[in-house]
């Protein structure tokens, strides 16, 4: 391997940061080869119901992955937003 992602935890904030392979070029649109994670508490399903509701289009709808339940949109500046619940532990 060549390294894709690092997990950070700033506080009890985590961080996960991907690489962007510089494969769409330095004059690509702003927010594309990177997308930032947050992670809630909150129920991911009722969080992109009201998101939806106020007029955000969601990428994806709420899935099951990565030990997770998450759903993907983009902010008005078009930067990829995947918004997450806390992972579940393994085992």
């Amino acid at each position: 391997g060549v390294l894709f992602a690092v997990s950070l935890l700033a506080g009890a904030v985590p961080v996960l940061l991907t690489r962007d392979d510089g494969a769409k070029g330095q004059d690509r649109a702003k927010g594309e080869g990177i997308s930032l994670r947050f992670t809630t508490s909150t129920d991911i399903d009722a969080l992109a119901a009201r998101a939806k509701s106020a007029g955000a289009v969601l990428d994806s709808e709420p899935m099951d992955g990565f030990g997770a339940r998450f759903f993907r949109v983009r902010d008005p500046d078009g930067f990829r937003l995947v918004v997450s619940s806390k992972q579940k532990p393994a085992g």
